[in-house]
């Protein structure tokens, strides 16, 4: 059975990590580099670094920090933020990214998806929903770091996004975003259920059942999360302890 996976995210903002509550607010939670190699000795499955501003600011992602972080970690790292055409993803994956993560583009033009799949894989193709409730049962997909609604429901959008090759969905509930709430599960399971790649639930971890929730509640197949890692909360290890006694197969050498 394929092992749940733990993935610490990185939102970063003028090179440091920053973590917010519905993505503003933002404060400071350290240097990335640092940050990553501290996760990747505790025993993380994955990062995932995430340029919170690139697309909102209109510029690339960050490669240097990527090449510094590919340096010194072993664990795979997904990368995300102002990614825009097939060159973006072929510059970080030669950076040192093994994944790169598609969001205000891909919805802009899902065809993006097809090309970066059909260049480079679909494993190493990731495409990220940030989605708000509108109503009980319907979420809508917004762009630009959350400031830009679209009208797109989150399901169909991510029903499409697979078909096109994404290899992975990560879903993020802003209405949960540093909330230490939970996930929003009814979201979590309703993607789900409408794709058959590997979703990776966010947005709202507060506490270790949290996480068991979202894969057993959400149906997620791995779980993501900032603030509780962080701002030293809880570790990792703890993190994965708890879900196995939930449970759920996890990678714990």
């Amino acid at each position: 059975m394929l092992k749940t996976r733990i993935i610490p995210c990185l939102d970063v903002a003028d090179g440091r990590v920053v973590k917010g509550v519905n993505f503003v607010g933002l404060r400071d939670a350290g240097d990335p580099v640092d940050a990553a190699i501290a996760y990747d000795a505790a025993g993380a499955d994955e990062l995932c670094f995430l340029d919170i501003n690139a697309t909102h600011e209109n510029r690339g992602t960050m490669f240097d920090l990527v090449t510094r972080t590919a340096e010194h970690c072993y664990i795979p790292l997904t990368v995300g933020g102002g990614v825009r055409t097939v060159a973006d993803v072929r510059a970080l994956l030669l950076a040192g990214a093994d994944k790169v993560s598609f969001n205000s583009a891909a919805v802009a033009n899902p065809d993006v998806i097809a090309e970066a799949a059909d260049h480079f894989g679909s494993q190493c193709i990731v495409c990220a929903i940030d989605a708000k409730t509108v109503s009980p049962g319907k979420w809508e997909i917004f762009t630009h770091g959350g400031r830009k609604s679209t009208g797109i429901d989150a399901v169909e959008f991510a029903r499409t996004v697979a078909a096109k090759g994404a290899g992975e969905i990560l879903l993020t509930s802003m209405d949960r975003d540093g909330t230490k709430q939970g996930f929003n599960l009814p979201l979590t399971r309703a993607i789900s259920d409408a794709v058959s790649v590997p979703v990776i639930a966010s947005g709202g971890v507060g506490n270790l059942d949290h996480l068991v929730d979202g894969v057993i509640e959400g149906g997620a197949s791995a779980v993501l999360a900032a603030s509780i890692f962080h701002f030293g909360e809880y570790t990792v290890h703890e993190a994965k302890q708890h879900m196995a006694a939930a449970g759920i197969p996890m990678r714990l050498s």
